[in-house]
């Protein structure tokens, strides 16, 4: 699940910064930061050896060969498709896991929430320069734009009130992300990203250290 982990993390925030292919996402610097701090920090603790390839190798080879790689064409626009039905296998089961490990703290997870917030600003469909664009088929879509309704960019505030039923569904990832405790600095984060133009590269900048 690493490698679709990771995927998910560059088709929504390359959809809000205008980009057309993984391969070209990859020079991004914030946006190769976010995909590594989410499979070497967070996501590598948690995974399990399969005994065939090491994890570690394999996440290497993803990040540094195979996802840079201009001969293996993608989009994160098809890779956004259908989010809503990935972000429970490709997040929540992490999530549950930091839950279940009494030496991991599930609070302690930045990256992962910063994905999720990423997402939630994407259901908005518009980019980071403030232009609107087609979000990518999804069987929630509309149900989720309708939780959505009234969040605007330039208006953080507006998110007031509007999360918690898309972020305590554990039908989207598989369990209530307010409860264990990650709901309000998915809100904050999501508030960062609403600040105004320009404002998802900033909140990148800002939580990756660039």
């Amino acid at each position: 699940m690493t490698r679709s982990r990771l995927h998910t993390a560059l088709a929504v925030y390359g959809c809000l910064l205008g980009c057309d292919s993984i391969a070209a996402e990859m020079k991004d610097p914030e946006l190769k930061a976010l995909i590594e701090k989410v499979g070497y920090d967070e996501g590598m603790p948690v995974v399990t050896d399969p005994g065939i390839i090491k994890p570690l190798d394999f996440i290497h080879e993803v990040i540094d060969q195979r996802f840079p790689n201009p001969f293996m064409p993608d989009t994160p626009q098809r890779i956004a498709m259908d989010t809503s039905q990935k972000v429970g296998i490709r997040y929540g089961e992490t999530i549950k896991s930091y839950v279940q490990r009494p030496d991991l703290d599930v609070t302690s997870l930045t990256y992962i929430p910063l994905v999720i917030a990423g997402w939630i600003r994407y259901l908005l469909a518009v980019n980071d320069e403030g232009h609107p664009f087609e979000c990518s088929g999804d069987p929630m879509l509309a149900s989720l734009q309708e939780q959505l309704s009234g969040v605007k960019l330039g208006d953080p505030d507006s998110v007031n009130g509007k999360l918690n039923g898309i972020l305590s569904n554990p039908g989207i990832f598989g369990s209530d992300l307010v409860e264990l405790g990650l709901g309000e600095k998915i809100e904050g984060m999501v508030r960062e990203l609403l600040a105004g133009p320009g404002a998802v590269r900033a909140t990148l900048k800002k939580h990756l250290g660039h």
